[in-house]
């Protein structure tokens, strides 16, 4: 044991490895009422690290190359020993890193996560959120099938619309005029470095949670509460040490996520072809478009919304600027609500049913996203792109007129 002790001595000496360990886990006190909804953080870096892993394994297979990319993926799915499980767990893994963020989001939505003192947390998420949309708009290019191909295609085309530089901005994104082996190139670069950005970008957002501390179901402050409980005297009452009790507790999450996650590996990889659609089985071609292109299910609330703005003048760009506008008005959100109150637990009727209809309303534009272009589409489309926006741009009326119920001075159990 004193070996041991010299040991994490002789480090600390040099790097503040049990400080560290102490700040971030073992004398991080967590409020002592979390619940379901906050295993999300957790899973996330999850998926994040399962990302990274087998991203970087199935680049040592890899060919970016226009040629050969397309068989290189089936050499890995065919002949590498266990290329098939890796693929499917990073093809699965991307749609199960989004399922757990906007589950992340939604828990913020619900309890105030974003509010005083937690307005650059949320920016710091948002931010993280779009650096997760570049990676896999990157990523979603490399199997080089007809809807990697196409849909690529559909999405550029799109920054060729704004007025003036579009066109040149789409030549830059491309390297190309048109998606070539350039474009391929330089997508799979940004692919590979992109998530040790996000790495990074979470680090970030770790420690501006650790500054703050955490938000809770009933989102009260418990550093601003009494102090003293049987670990500190310093400590706020109404927390926990985050190790081992949150460490135990997101265990138990992590495996319950994994039995989840290898159901859909092994039973239902391509998920209806949700996950990888059934054109990506074919290699790109240039000369032949597929009956529809949409984007990966990620995508599509926000290309249904891109629909639903009619064009000016032959152009997309009033669409292009509602597709944008929609991610965008999030960084807004912390000074949208005027809400006495944070958590949804003490919010009136009114907001509640303005949440859920916005849920519901995301997951039917989600669903139009997936669809052709009819009339019928258009308008459900064009209506729900009026409540999305809607649903931001009126907060700080609603959440002013919604009857409260008082909150309790403690967090309750």
């Amino acid at each position: 044991m004193s070996m041991m002790q010299n040991f994490v001595g002789w480090i600390d000496d040099r790097f503040p490895m049990t400080k560290v360990w102490n700040e971030h886990l073992a004398q991080y006190y967590a409020p002592k009422n979390f619940n379901f909804w906050y295993f999300m953080g957790s899973l996330a870096m999850l998926t994040l690290v399962l990302q990274i892993f087998t991203g970087v394994w199935l680049a040592m297979s890899y060919k970016p190359d226009a040629e050969m990319a397309f068989g290189s993926v089936e050499y890995i799915m065919r002949d590498v020993n266990w290329g098939w499980l890796i693929r499917y767990m990073h093809s699965t893994g991307a749609s199960a890193f989004f399922i757990v963020i906007y589950l992340h989001m939604f828990r913020g939505l619900m309890y105030g996560s974003y509010r005083k003192p937690r307005e650059l947390l949320w920016i710091i998420g948002v931010i993280i959120y779009l650096a997760m949309m570049a990676t896999a708009f990157m990523g979603y290019l490399l199997p080089w099938g007809q809807m990697s191909y196409w849909g690529a295609q559909v999405i550029v085309n799109l920054f060729s619309a704004f007025p003036v530089i579009g066109p040149e901005l789409g030549v830059w994104i491309r390297g190309d005029y048109v998606i070539s082996d350039v474009t391929l190139n330089r997508f799979f670069a940004l692919h590979f470095l992109l998530p040790f950005v996000l790495a990074a970008l979470v680090f970030v957002h770790i420690v501006a949670l650790h500054k703050v501390g955490s938000n809770n179901p009933d989102g009260i402050e418990i550093k601003k509460g009494p102090k003293g409980n049987r670990w500190s005297d310093t400590a706020p009452a109404d927390g926990i040490p985050f190790h081992p009790y949150y460490s135990v507790k997101d265990i138990a999450g992590i495996a319950g996520f994994l039995f989840l996650f290898a159901a859909v590996i092994f039973y239902a990889p391509e998920m209806g072809g949700y996950f990888i659609e059934h054109p990506n089985f074919e290699p790109a071609n240039p000369l032949k478009t597929p009956d529809h292109i949409a984007p990966v299910w990620y995508f599509t609330p926000f290309y249904a919304i891109l629909r639903a703005v009619p064009s000016l003048m032959g152009s997309a760009f009033p669409g292009v600027v509602a597709m944008f506008g929609s991610i965008l008005v999030m960084f807004f959100l912390p000074w949208l609500d005027k809400s006495p109150v944070k958590s949804i637990r003490y919010k009136g009727t009114l907001y509640k049913t303005i949440l859920w209809l916005f849920v519901v309303d995301f997951i039917i534009l989600g669903y139009l996203g997936t669809q052709p272009t009819t009339d019928l589409y258009i308008i459900m489309a064009q209506i729900g792109t009026i409540y999305y926006f809607a649903f931001f741009l009126l907060m700080p009326i609603y959440s002013k007129m919604d009857k409260t119920k008082p909150v309790p001075e403690r967090v309750t159990e």
